[in-house]
Protein backbone atom coordinates (compact mmCIF):
# COMPACT_ATOMS: atom_id res chain seq x y z
CA UNK A 1 0.00 0.00 0.00
CA UNK A 2 1.11 3.49 -0.71
CA UNK A 3 -0.21 6.31 1.24
CA UNK A 4 0.11 9.68 -0.70
CA UNK A 5 -2.90 12.07 -1.18
CA UNK A 6 -6.35 10.74 -0.45
CA UNK A 7 -5.77 8.34 2.24
CA UNK A 8 -4.77 11.72 4.63
CA UNK A 9 -8.16 12.73 3.66
CA UNK A 10 -9.75 10.10 5.51
CA UNK A 11 -8.83 12.22 8.45
CA UNK A 12 -12.02 15.30 8.11
CA UNK A 13 -12.18 17.07 11.12
CA UNK A 14 -16.08 18.17 10.26
CA UNK A 15 -16.61 14.10 10.30
CA UNK A 16 -15.28 13.62 13.67
CA UNK A 17 -16.44 16.90 14.94
CA UNK A 18 -20.12 15.34 14.10
CA UNK A 19 -19.65 11.71 15.22
CA UNK A 20 -18.71 13.39 18.77
CA UNK A 21 -21.80 15.73 18.46
CA UNK A 22 -23.73 12.32 17.84
CA UNK A 23 -21.86 10.31 20.73
CA UNK A 24 -22.55 12.95 23.04
CA UNK A 25 -26.50 12.60 22.15
CA UNK A 26 -26.44 8.79 22.16
CA UNK A 27 -24.49 8.93 25.82
CA UNK A 28 -26.84 11.16 27.23
CA UNK A 29 -29.99 8.95 26.73
CA UNK A 30 -31.70 11.55 24.40
CA UNK A 31 -31.92 9.12 21.10
CA UNK A 32 -32.34 5.74 21.16
CA UNK A 33 -33.64 2.97 22.76
CA UNK A 34 -31.05 1.19 24.96
CA UNK A 35 -30.31 -2.13 22.75
CA UNK A 36 -30.36 0.26 19.41
CA UNK A 37 -28.54 2.27 21.26
CA UNK A 38 -25.12 0.24 22.55
CA UNK A 39 -24.98 -1.62 18.56
CA UNK A 40 -24.52 2.47 17.38
CA UNK A 41 -22.65 3.90 20.00
CA UNK A 42 -20.46 0.83 19.58
CA UNK A 43 -20.42 1.40 15.79
CA UNK A 44 -19.27 5.05 16.44
CA UNK A 45 -16.87 4.43 18.67
CA UNK A 46 -15.13 2.90 15.71
CA UNK A 47 -16.01 5.12 13.06
CA UNK A 48 -14.24 7.97 15.77
CA UNK A 49 -11.19 5.53 16.19
CA UNK A 50 -10.19 5.01 12.19
CA UNK A 51 -11.41 8.86 11.52
CA UNK A 52 -8.40 9.69 14.48
CA UNK A 53 -6.00 6.87 14.00
CA UNK A 54 -6.00 7.27 9.89
CA UNK A 55 -4.62 10.48 10.23
CA UNK A 56 -1.83 9.73 12.89
CA UNK A 57 1.49 10.49 11.69
CA UNK A 58 4.38 8.26 12.59
CA UNK A 59 7.93 7.98 12.51
CA UNK A 60 8.98 7.12 8.61
CA UNK A 61 12.19 5.09 7.42
CA UNK A 62 13.61 3.88 4.84
CA UNK A 63 13.41 0.00 3.24
CA UNK A 64 14.97 -0.61 0.23
CA UNK A 65 14.10 2.26 -2.37
CA UNK A 66 11.09 3.12 -0.52
CA UNK A 67 10.49 5.27 2.11
CA UNK A 68 7.43 3.63 4.51
CA UNK A 69 6.15 4.37 7.76
CA UNK A 70 5.52 2.54 11.37
CA UNK A 71 3.03 0.07 9.73
CA UNK A 72 5.10 -0.67 6.98
CA UNK A 73 3.05 1.60 4.29
CA UNK A 74 4.93 3.05 1.60
CA UNK A 75 4.75 6.81 1.25
CA UNK A 76 5.27 8.94 -1.28
CA UNK A 77 5.88 12.24 0.11
CA UNK A 78 4.38 15.42 -2.29
CA UNK A 79 4.65 18.56 -0.47
CA UNK A 80 5.54 22.25 -1.00
CA UNK A 81 8.95 23.92 -0.25
CA UNK A 82 8.43 26.85 2.36
CA UNK A 83 10.92 29.99 0.99
CA UNK A 84 11.29 32.95 1.86
CA UNK A 85 9.52 32.53 5.21
CA UNK A 86 12.79 32.24 7.32
CA UNK A 87 14.82 32.42 4.87
CA UNK A 88 13.68 35.78 2.55
CA UNK A 89 15.48 35.49 -1.29
CA UNK A 90 14.95 38.95 -3.04
CA UNK A 91 14.10 37.56 -6.26
CA UNK A 92 10.59 37.14 -4.20
CA UNK A 93 10.40 40.25 -3.30
CA UNK A 94 11.45 41.55 -7.07
CA UNK A 95 14.66 42.96 -5.22
CA UNK A 96 17.92 43.38 -7.27
CA UNK A 97 21.51 42.55 -6.38
CA UNK A 98 21.60 45.17 -3.65
CA UNK A 99 18.78 42.88 -1.95
CA UNK A 100 19.25 39.60 -3.03
CA UNK A 101 19.69 37.72 0.26
CA UNK A 102 18.24 37.95 4.26
CA UNK A 103 21.10 39.72 5.50
CA UNK A 104 20.99 42.45 2.66
CA UNK A 105 16.96 42.81 3.04
CA UNK A 106 17.20 43.23 6.67
CA UNK A 107 19.56 45.97 5.82
CA UNK A 108 17.17 47.58 3.41
CA UNK A 109 14.39 47.42 5.40
CA UNK A 110 16.28 48.95 7.99
CA UNK A 111 17.64 51.56 6.47
CA UNK A 112 13.72 52.74 5.42
CA UNK A 113 12.40 52.50 8.32
CA UNK A 114 14.46 52.47 10.73
CA UNK A 115 15.87 49.92 13.55
CA UNK A 116 12.99 49.51 15.85
CA UNK A 117 10.21 49.13 12.89
CA UNK A 118 12.01 46.50 11.20
CA UNK A 119 12.31 44.82 14.21
CA UNK A 120 8.57 45.00 14.34
CA UNK A 121 8.06 44.31 11.04
CA UNK A 122 10.10 40.92 10.70
CA UNK A 123 8.53 39.82 13.74
CA UNK A 124 5.21 40.48 12.31
CA UNK A 125 6.19 38.98 8.85
CA UNK A 126 7.59 35.65 10.28
CA UNK A 127 4.41 35.15 12.36
CA UNK A 128 2.77 35.46 9.63
CA UNK A 129 3.89 34.07 6.28
CA UNK A 130 3.69 30.71 7.25
CA UNK A 131 0.65 30.40 10.12
CA UNK A 132 -2.15 28.21 10.89
CA UNK A 133 -4.46 29.29 7.83
CA UNK A 134 -1.71 28.57 4.94
CA UNK A 135 -0.55 24.61 6.97
CA UNK A 136 -4.31 23.75 6.89
CA UNK A 137 -5.29 24.88 3.41
CA UNK A 138 -2.04 23.27 2.11
CA UNK A 139 -3.76 19.90 3.94
CA UNK A 140 -7.17 20.65 2.53
CA UNK A 141 -5.24 20.72 -1.01
CA UNK A 142 -3.76 17.46 -0.15
CA UNK A 143 -0.14 17.71 0.27
CA UNK A 144 1.37 15.40 2.86
CA UNK A 145 4.74 17.43 3.36
CA UNK A 146 6.20 20.57 3.92
CA UNK A 147 10.07 21.51 3.70
CA UNK A 148 10.62 24.91 5.79
CA UNK A 149 13.87 26.37 4.52
CA UNK A 150 15.92 27.20 7.48
CA UNK A 151 18.55 30.36 7.86
CA UNK A 152 21.23 29.34 10.80
CA UNK A 153 20.82 32.28 12.13
CA UNK A 154 18.08 32.40 13.58
CA UNK A 155 18.37 29.34 16.13
CA UNK A 156 22.23 30.40 17.16
CA UNK A 157 21.22 33.91 17.95
CA UNK A 158 23.29 35.63 21.11
CA UNK A 159 20.26 37.21 22.42
CA UNK A 160 19.01 36.24 25.72
CA UNK A 161 15.97 33.47 25.64
CA UNK A 162 14.89 31.36 23.16
CA UNK A 163 16.20 31.58 19.77
CA UNK A 164 13.10 33.11 17.09
CA UNK A 165 13.89 30.02 14.81
CA UNK A 166 13.24 27.93 17.31
CA UNK A 167 10.18 29.44 18.78
CA UNK A 168 8.32 29.50 15.36
CA UNK A 169 9.67 25.94 14.26
CA UNK A 170 8.12 24.44 17.29
CA UNK A 171 4.72 25.79 17.01
CA UNK A 172 5.23 24.93 13.15
CA UNK A 173 5.77 21.31 13.50
CA UNK A 174 2.83 21.21 16.10
CA UNK A 175 0.84 22.72 13.43
CA UNK A 176 1.90 20.30 10.71
CA UNK A 177 1.09 17.44 13.22
CA UNK A 178 -2.24 18.68 13.91
CA UNK A 179 -3.09 18.67 10.32
CA UNK A 180 -1.28 15.32 9.41
CA UNK A 181 1.89 17.23 7.31
CA UNK A 182 5.21 15.35 7.81
CA UNK A 183 8.11 18.31 8.08
CA UNK A 184 11.12 18.07 6.09
CA UNK A 185 13.80 20.15 8.14
CA UNK A 186 15.74 22.11 5.26
CA UNK A 187 19.19 23.56 6.01
CA UNK A 188 19.17 25.90 3.90
CA UNK A 189 21.60 28.53 5.06
CA UNK A 190 24.30 27.15 6.81
CA UNK A 191 26.91 29.03 9.22
CA UNK A 192 28.91 30.39 6.88
CA UNK A 193 27.68 29.23 3.64
CA UNK A 194 27.76 26.15 1.65
CA UNK A 195 27.65 27.80 -1.45
CA UNK A 196 28.76 31.32 -1.58
CA UNK A 197 25.33 32.62 -3.18
CA UNK A 198 22.34 34.91 -2.14
CA UNK A 199 20.37 31.67 -1.30
CA UNK A 200 22.42 30.92 1.86
CA UNK A 201 22.48 34.27 3.04
CA UNK A 202 26.53 34.37 2.31
CA UNK A 203 28.22 37.46 3.63
CA UNK A 204 31.25 37.57 1.76
CA UNK A 205 30.32 35.60 -1.49
CA UNK A 206 32.16 32.78 -0.36
CA UNK A 207 31.28 29.12 0.99
CA UNK A 208 32.84 29.61 4.24
CA UNK A 209 31.14 26.58 5.73
CA UNK A 210 34.13 24.85 3.69
CA UNK A 211 36.88 27.55 4.65
CA UNK A 212 36.83 27.75 8.19
CA UNK A 213 36.67 24.86 10.58
CA UNK A 214 34.43 26.98 13.17
CA UNK A 215 31.56 27.15 10.75
CA UNK A 216 31.28 23.35 10.38
CA UNK A 217 31.70 22.88 14.28
CA UNK A 218 28.85 25.41 14.48
CA UNK A 219 27.10 23.33 12.23
CA UNK A 220 27.23 20.11 13.76
CA UNK A 221 26.53 21.45 16.88
CA UNK A 222 23.10 22.95 15.47
CA UNK A 223 22.31 19.60 14.15
CA UNK A 224 22.33 17.68 17.18
CA UNK A 225 20.47 20.68 18.83
CA UNK A 226 17.47 20.25 16.46
CA UNK A 227 17.56 16.49 16.37
CA UNK A 228 17.65 16.69 20.58
CA UNK A 229 14.48 18.89 20.35
CA UNK A 230 12.60 16.55 17.62
CA UNK A 231 14.22 13.29 18.37
CA UNK A 232 10.78 11.90 19.61
CA UNK A 233 8.41 14.18 17.16
CA UNK A 234 7.15 11.59 14.53
CA UNK A 235 5.66 14.81 12.35
CA UNK A 236 9.27 15.52 11.21
CA UNK A 237 9.90 13.08 8.36
CA UNK A 238 13.78 13.67 8.78
CA UNK A 239 16.61 16.34 8.49
CA UNK A 240 17.67 17.80 5.12
CA UNK A 241 21.57 18.35 6.02
CA UNK A 242 22.28 21.19 3.54
CA UNK A 243 20.81 22.39 0.28
CA UNK A 244 22.38 22.51 -2.60
CA UNK A 245 26.22 23.02 -1.55
CA UNK A 246 29.24 23.77 -3.23
CA UNK A 247 28.15 25.01 -6.99
CA UNK A 248 30.03 24.28 -9.86
CA UNK A 249 30.41 27.59 -11.84
CA UNK A 250 32.45 28.95 -8.79
CA UNK A 251 34.67 26.86 -8.95
CA UNK A 252 33.65 25.75 -5.37
CA UNK A 253 33.13 22.26 -6.49
CA UNK A 254 36.50 21.59 -7.44
CA UNK A 255 37.99 23.21 -4.73
CA UNK A 256 35.55 21.19 -1.82
CA UNK A 257 33.99 18.59 -3.30
CA UNK A 258 36.26 16.30 -1.00
CA UNK A 259 34.75 17.80 2.43
CA UNK A 260 30.86 16.76 1.56
CA UNK A 261 30.60 13.37 2.18
CA UNK A 262 32.96 13.37 5.13
CA UNK A 263 31.08 16.61 6.74
CA UNK A 264 27.54 14.61 5.91
CA UNK A 265 28.94 11.55 8.07
CA UNK A 266 30.00 13.63 10.70
CA UNK A 267 26.48 15.53 10.88
CA UNK A 268 25.10 12.22 11.02
CA UNK A 269 26.83 10.68 13.59
CA UNK A 270 26.19 13.92 15.78
CA UNK A 271 22.79 13.09 15.18
CA UNK A 272 22.75 9.41 16.26
CA UNK A 273 24.22 10.07 19.21
CA UNK A 274 20.44 11.74 20.43
CA UNK A 275 18.58 10.60 17.65
CA UNK A 276 18.29 7.21 15.97
CA UNK A 277 15.39 7.36 14.10
CA UNK A 278 14.56 10.08 11.77
CA UNK A 279 15.51 9.78 8.02
CA UNK A 280 18.77 11.61 7.09
CA UNK A 281 18.29 13.31 3.69
CA UNK A 282 21.44 14.49 1.72
CA UNK A 283 21.90 16.82 -1.12
CA UNK A 284 24.61 16.05 -4.27
CA UNK A 285 26.95 18.60 -4.95
CA UNK A 286 26.28 21.76 -7.07
CA UNK A 287 22.49 22.62 -6.42
CA UNK A 288 22.15 19.24 -5.38
CA UNK A 289 22.33 17.43 -8.57
CA UNK A 290 26.40 16.72 -8.70
CA UNK A 291 26.16 12.90 -6.89
CA UNK A 292 29.04 11.85 -7.61
CA UNK A 293 30.41 13.05 -4.12
CA UNK A 294 28.91 10.32 -2.75
CA UNK A 295 30.44 6.53 -2.51
CA UNK A 296 27.69 4.76 -0.47
CA UNK A 297 25.26 4.52 2.44
CA UNK A 298 27.14 5.81 5.24
CA UNK A 299 23.93 5.15 7.52
CA UNK A 300 21.09 2.58 7.32
CA UNK A 301 17.87 5.54 7.51
CA UNK A 302 19.43 7.44 4.31
CA UNK A 303 17.36 9.44 1.78
CA UNK A 304 19.06 10.74 -1.10
CA UNK A 305 18.01 14.41 -2.70
CA UNK A 306 17.92 16.27 -6.21
CA UNK A 307 16.69 19.06 -7.48
CA UNK A 308 14.86 19.37 -10.89
CA UNK A 309 14.06 22.63 -12.51
CA UNK A 310 12.94 23.02 -16.17
CA UNK A 311 13.88 26.52 -17.56
CA UNK A 312 14.70 25.25 -21.45
CA UNK A 313 12.50 27.05 -24.54
CA UNK A 314 11.13 25.08 -25.92
CA UNK A 315 10.27 23.38 -22.69
CA UNK A 316 12.56 20.25 -22.40
CA UNK A 317 11.89 17.37 -19.78
CA UNK A 318 15.54 16.26 -18.59
CA UNK A 319 16.17 12.50 -17.53
CA UNK A 320 16.16 11.65 -14.26
CA UNK A 321 17.78 8.20 -15.28
CA UNK A 322 21.35 8.94 -13.44
CA UNK A 323 19.31 9.65 -10.30
CA UNK A 324 17.74 6.09 -11.09
CA UNK A 325 21.15 4.76 -11.88
CA UNK A 326 22.54 5.60 -8.43
CA UNK A 327 19.25 4.43 -6.68
CA UNK A 328 19.75 0.80 -7.84
CA UNK A 329 23.41 0.56 -6.84
CA UNK A 330 22.44 2.55 -3.50
CA UNK A 331 19.06 0.69 -2.57
CA UNK A 332 18.21 3.68 -0.96
CA UNK A 333 15.67 6.05 -1.94
CA UNK A 334 15.53 9.30 -3.82
CA UNK A 335 13.34 12.44 -2.97
CA UNK A 336 13.01 15.59 -5.13
CA UNK A 337 13.45 18.46 -3.01
CA UNK A 338 12.69 21.24 -5.16
CA UNK A 339 10.49 21.31 -8.45
CA UNK A 340 8.52 24.60 -9.84
CA UNK A 341 9.58 27.95 -10.88
CA UNK A 342 7.90 27.18 -14.21
CA UNK A 343 4.38 26.49 -15.66
CA UNK A 344 1.60 23.93 -15.21
CA UNK A 345 2.69 22.25 -18.65
CA UNK A 346 6.06 21.29 -16.71
CA UNK A 347 4.27 20.47 -13.44
CA UNK A 348 2.59 18.08 -14.58
CA UNK A 349 4.64 16.48 -16.82
CA UNK A 350 7.56 16.48 -14.09
CA UNK A 351 5.37 15.45 -10.96
CA UNK A 352 4.20 12.38 -12.96
CA UNK A 353 7.85 11.99 -14.24
CA UNK A 354 8.75 11.46 -10.42
CA UNK A 355 5.83 9.19 -9.57
CA UNK A 356 5.98 6.59 -12.37
CA UNK A 357 9.13 5.83 -10.86
CA UNK A 358 8.47 6.05 -7.57
CA UNK A 359 10.15 9.29 -6.23
CA UNK A 360 8.40 11.63 -4.01
CA UNK A 361 8.56 15.44 -4.52
CA UNK A 362 8.60 18.94 -3.40
CA UNK A 363 7.14 22.36 -5.40
CA UNK A 364 9.09 25.46 -4.85
CA UNK A 365 7.59 27.56 -3.18
CA UNK A 366 4.27 27.72 -1.51
CA UNK A 367 4.26 31.81 -1.91
CA UNK A 368 5.94 34.71 -3.17
CA UNK A 369 4.90 38.30 -4.30
CA UNK A 370 2.92 38.76 -7.32
CA UNK A 371 3.53 35.13 -9.49
CA UNK A 372 1.38 33.51 -11.49
CA UNK A 373 3.45 30.27 -10.94
CA UNK A 374 3.39 29.30 -7.80
CA UNK A 375 0.09 28.16 -5.78
CA UNK A 376 -0.16 31.57 -3.58
CA UNK A 377 0.58 34.66 -4.15
CA UNK A 378 0.86 38.04 -2.42
CA UNK A 379 -0.68 40.43 -3.94
CA UNK A 380 1.95 43.85 -4.69
CA UNK A 381 1.79 46.43 -2.49
CA UNK A 382 0.90 50.12 -3.38
CA UNK A 383 4.38 51.36 -2.98
CA UNK A 384 6.28 48.96 -3.90
CA UNK A 385 7.56 50.12 -6.98
CA UNK A 386 9.78 52.37 -5.05
CA UNK A 387 10.84 50.28 -2.49
CA UNK A 388 12.24 47.85 -6.02
CA UNK A 389 13.56 50.66 -7.41
CA UNK A 390 16.19 51.89 -3.94
CA UNK A 391 16.81 47.86 -4.71
CA UNK A 392 18.20 48.81 -7.59
CA UNK A 393 20.29 51.57 -6.49
CA UNK A 394 18.13 54.23 -7.40
CA UNK A 395 16.50 57.05 -5.32
CA UNK A 396 15.91 56.22 -1.57
CA UNK A 397 12.04 56.40 -1.21
CA UNK A 398 10.57 58.71 1.55
CA UNK A 399 9.94 56.83 4.89
CA UNK A 400 6.19 56.99 5.08
CA UNK A 401 6.07 55.68 1.53
CA UNK A 402 8.42 52.96 2.47
CA UNK A 403 6.48 52.51 5.83
CA UNK A 404 3.45 51.92 3.83
CA UNK A 405 4.60 49.34 1.40
CA UNK A 406 5.67 47.68 4.05
CA UNK A 407 2.68 47.76 6.25
CA UNK A 408 0.37 46.74 3.20
CA UNK A 409 2.99 43.86 2.95
CA UNK A 410 2.21 42.28 6.31
CA UNK A 411 -1.27 42.57 5.54
CA UNK A 412 -1.31 41.46 2.43
CA UNK A 413 0.88 38.34 2.92
CA UNK A 414 -1.50 36.67 5.21
CA UNK A 415 -3.02 33.85 3.48
CA UNK A 416 -6.90 34.73 3.31
CA UNK A 417 -5.53 37.97 1.39
CA UNK A 418 -3.48 35.98 -0.97
CA UNK A 419 -4.42 34.87 -4.74
CA UNK A 420 -4.89 31.59 -5.01
CA UNK A 421 -4.01 29.50 -7.87
CA UNK A 422 -5.80 26.53 -8.06
CA UNK A 423 -4.76 26.04 -11.62
CA UNK A 424 -1.15 25.06 -10.42
CA UNK A 425 -2.07 22.91 -7.57
CA UNK A 426 -3.93 20.66 -9.79
CA UNK A 427 -1.06 20.55 -12.56
CA UNK A 428 1.11 19.23 -10.09
CA UNK A 429 -1.26 16.74 -8.44
CA UNK A 430 -3.12 16.16 -11.77
CA UNK A 431 -6.65 16.54 -10.56
CA UNK A 432 -9.39 18.03 -12.35
CA UNK A 433 -10.66 20.75 -13.16
CA UNK A 434 -7.41 21.10 -15.47
CA UNK A 435 -5.81 21.17 -18.90
CA UNK A 436 -3.97 18.64 -19.70
CA UNK A 437 -1.17 19.60 -22.43
CA UNK A 438 -1.40 17.30 -25.35
CA UNK A 439 2.51 16.53 -24.57
CA UNK A 440 2.00 15.17 -21.32
CA UNK A 441 0.87 11.38 -22.15
CA UNK A 442 1.42 8.99 -19.58
CA UNK A 443 4.26 7.36 -18.83
CA UNK A 444 3.65 3.99 -18.93
CA UNK A 445 5.37 3.33 -21.90
CA UNK A 446 4.29 2.34 -25.61
CA UNK A 447 1.26 0.17 -26.20
CA UNK A 448 -0.30 1.89 -22.89
CA UNK A 449 0.34 5.47 -22.66
CA UNK A 450 0.56 5.97 -26.72
CA UNK A 451 0.69 4.16 -29.60
CA UNK A 452 2.44 5.24 -33.11
CA UNK A 453 3.31 3.83 -36.44
CA UNK A 454 6.91 4.26 -36.00
CA UNK A 455 8.07 3.08 -32.65
CA UNK A 456 11.85 3.92 -33.69
CA UNK A 457 11.41 7.49 -34.08
CA UNK A 458 12.14 9.45 -31.45
CA UNK A 459 10.85 13.44 -30.91
CA UNK A 460 13.64 16.17 -31.59
CA UNK A 461 11.61 18.27 -28.43
CA UNK A 462 10.19 18.01 -25.12
CA UNK A 463 10.31 14.19 -24.45
CA UNK A 464 13.51 13.04 -26.58
CA UNK A 465 13.20 9.23 -25.58
CA UNK A 466 9.88 8.86 -27.25
CA UNK A 467 8.36 8.60 -30.39
CA UNK A 468 5.35 11.11 -30.52
CA UNK A 469 6.17 13.85 -32.23
CA UNK A 470 6.18 16.91 -30.10
CA UNK A 471 6.00 20.20 -32.49
CA UNK A 472 6.31 23.96 -31.42
CA UNK A 473 4.75 27.46 -32.08
CA UNK A 474 5.30 30.29 -30.94
CA UNK A 475 2.10 31.92 -29.51
CA UNK A 476 1.31 35.14 -27.25
CA UNK A 477 2.72 33.56 -24.61
CA UNK A 478 5.92 34.59 -22.95
CA UNK A 479 7.29 30.87 -23.70
CA UNK A 480 6.27 28.89 -26.88
CA UNK A 481 3.57 26.50 -26.64
CA UNK A 482 3.87 22.45 -28.45
CA UNK A 483 1.77 20.71 -29.53
CA UNK A 484 1.56 16.78 -30.66
CA UNK A 485 1.17 15.34 -33.75
CA UNK A 486 -1.16 12.42 -34.49
CA UNK A 487 -2.03 10.30 -37.87
CA UNK A 488 -4.51 7.56 -38.57
CA UNK A 489 -4.70 4.84 -35.69
CA UNK A 490 -2.65 6.50 -33.76
CA UNK A 491 -2.97 7.55 -30.00
CA UNK A 492 -2.13 9.00 -26.48
CA UNK A 493 -3.56 7.88 -23.09
CA UNK A 494 -3.49 10.56 -19.68
CA UNK A 495 -4.52 9.68 -16.18
CA UNK A 496 -6.54 12.46 -14.08
CA UNK A 497 -7.66 12.18 -10.80
CA UNK A 498 -11.03 13.23 -9.55
CA UNK A 499 -11.72 14.14 -5.86
CA UNK A 500 -15.08 12.68 -6.12
CA UNK A 501 -17.30 11.47 -8.42
CA UNK A 502 -18.19 14.54 -10.35
CA UNK A 503 -19.53 15.56 -14.35
CA UNK A 504 -17.13 17.68 -15.76
CA UNK A 505 -17.39 19.66 -19.56
CA UNK A 506 -14.65 18.54 -21.57
CA UNK A 507 -13.35 20.45 -24.05
CA UNK A 508 -10.20 20.18 -26.90
CA UNK A 509 -8.05 22.22 -28.78
CA UNK A 510 -6.81 20.81 -32.11
CA UNK A 511 -6.69 21.15 -35.56
CA UNK A 512 -5.74 19.36 -38.87
CA UNK A 513 -3.37 18.65 -41.52
CA UNK A 514 -3.77 19.39 -44.75
CA UNK A 515 -7.00 16.92 -45.24
CA UNK A 516 -9.59 16.61 -42.31
CA UNK A 517 -9.14 14.19 -39.70
CA UNK A 518 -11.51 12.63 -36.83
CA UNK A 519 -11.22 10.61 -34.23
CA UNK A 520 -12.57 9.65 -30.69
CA UNK A 521 -11.63 11.03 -26.81
CA UNK A 522 -12.59 8.47 -24.83
CA UNK A 523 -13.09 9.33 -21.15
CA UNK A 524 -12.96 5.98 -19.22
CA UNK A 525 -15.52 3.80 -21.51
CA UNK A 526 -17.08 6.74 -22.81
CA UNK A 527 -16.33 8.12 -26.62
CA UNK A 528 -16.85 11.73 -27.58
CA UNK A 529 -16.17 11.90 -31.30
CA UNK A 530 -14.76 14.59 -32.96
CA UNK A 531 -14.24 15.93 -36.47
CA UNK A 532 -11.57 18.20 -37.58
CA UNK A 533 -11.22 20.07 -40.75
CA UNK A 534 -8.60 22.87 -41.95
CA UNK A 535 -5.85 23.57 -40.66
CA UNK A 536 -6.66 26.45 -37.58
CA UNK A 537 -6.83 25.70 -34.26
CA UNK A 538 -10.48 24.98 -33.32
CA UNK A 539 -12.04 24.50 -29.50
CA UNK A 540 -13.92 21.64 -29.53
CA UNK A 541 -16.31 21.09 -27.08
CA UNK A 542 -17.39 17.79 -26.41
CA UNK A 543 -19.87 17.68 -23.77
CA UNK A 544 -19.85 16.06 -20.04
CA UNK A 545 -18.43 13.27 -18.65
CA UNK A 546 -18.87 11.73 -15.29
CA UNK A 547 -14.92 11.01 -13.63
CA UNK A 548 -15.46 8.18 -10.69
CA UNK A 549 -13.40 9.21 -7.61
CA UNK A 550 -9.52 8.61 -8.06
CA UNK A 551 -7.89 7.90 -11.20
CA UNK A 552 -9.65 8.28 -14.34
CA UNK A 553 -8.55 7.46 -18.06
CA UNK A 554 -8.22 9.50 -21.19
CA UNK A 555 -7.59 8.14 -24.54
CA UNK A 556 -7.58 10.65 -27.89
CA UNK A 557 -7.82 8.25 -30.68
CA UNK A 558 -7.19 9.36 -34.24
CA UNK A 559 -9.38 7.19 -36.75
CA UNK A 560 -8.07 9.14 -40.17
CA UNK A 561 -6.07 12.25 -41.39
CA UNK A 562 -3.73 13.47 -39.15
CA UNK A 563 -4.35 15.89 -36.03
CA UNK A 564 -2.56 18.43 -33.68
CA UNK A 565 -3.66 18.06 -30.24
CA UNK A 566 -2.73 20.64 -28.22
CA UNK A 567 -4.57 20.09 -25.20
CA UNK A 568 -7.77 19.01 -23.01
CA UNK A 569 -9.60 20.73 -20.80
CA UNK A 570 -11.55 19.17 -17.61
CA UNK A 571 -14.00 22.71 -17.12
CA UNK A 572 -16.71 23.16 -14.38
Amino acid sequence: MCVTLADKNVRAPIREETALDIWQSFSEGRVLNLSLKTVVLGFLFWVLVLATSAGELTFLHTRGQDIINEHGEKVLLRGLGLGNWLLPEGYMWKFGNQADRPRRIEKLVSDLIGEEKAKHFWSEFRKNYIAEADIRQIAALGYNSLRPALNARLFVSGATGEPEGFVLLDRFVASCKTNGLYVIIDMHAAPGGQTGQNIDDSENDQPELFLQSRYQDELVALWKKIAQRYQNEPAVAGYDLLNEPLPARTGALAKHKAQLEPLYQRITQAIREVDKRHMIIVEGADWANDWSVFTKPFDPNLVYQFHYYCWDNPAHVNSIGKYLGYRQRFNAPVWVGETGERDNTIYWATTDYFEANNIGWCFWPWKKLDAENCPCSIRRPKDWDAIVAYSRGRAKPEKDVAQKGFDELLVNLRFENCKFHPDVVNAMLRRAPVRIEGENYGRKGAGVSFSVSNAQARSKLYRTDEPVTVMAEESQRPRSSQHIVLSAREWTAYTVDSAAAKSWQIKLRARSESAPAEGKLFVNDRAFEWNLEGNQWREIKLGAAELKPGANQLKFVVSSGTADLDWIALEE
